[in-house]
């Protein structure tokens, strides 16, 4: 199976200088817990709320008024091709220890994302386990 099969379409991308209050409204009002980071054209970070709580809430002098994407997001980008064999981006996030993923298409654009759910639909469910093990596993 291939990603574009199990992966969620037409996801958005929001500015890096879009307020962070933006970013878990838009959270909360699409039941969704990442948001990619654009800018020029391009993926260049992801937020999820565990970013808005640890390298937001959690910090001193936190002013939700003046934090934007750019301040919580984790830079850089990890993604996987809309054509990717479903096993091999699963094993990316294992790897990456990421639940989430950007998914582009041969144009580099993006196209989609593949969360763990989206992949337990359609993965063996030993391949399942074992990423949501190594994912889900505490960091030190």
């Amino acid at each position: 199976m291939k990603v574009k099969d199990a992966m969620h379409k037409g996801v958005d991308w929001v500015n890096p200088d879009t307020p962070v209050t933006e970013l878990a409204k838009l959270m909360c009002e699409h039941d969704i817990g990442a948001i990619p980071i654009g800018e020029n054209d391009r993926l260049v970070g992801m937020v999820t709320d565990r970013d808005i709580v640890c390298k937001g809430l959690a910090q001193a002098g936190f002013d939700a008024a003046r934090t934007t994407a750019r301040d919580v997001m984790s830079p850089g980008i990890h993604c996987c091709r809309d054509d990717d064999d479903l096993a091999k981006a699963m094993r990316h996030m294992e790897a990456m220890k990421v639940r989430r993923l950007p998914v582009i298409n041969k144009g580099r654009r993006m196209v989609g994302i593949l969360t763990l759910g989206d992949a337990g639909h359609f993965a063996s469910a030993d391949l399942v386990s074992e990423c949501v093990r190594s994912v889900s596993a505490h960091h030190l």
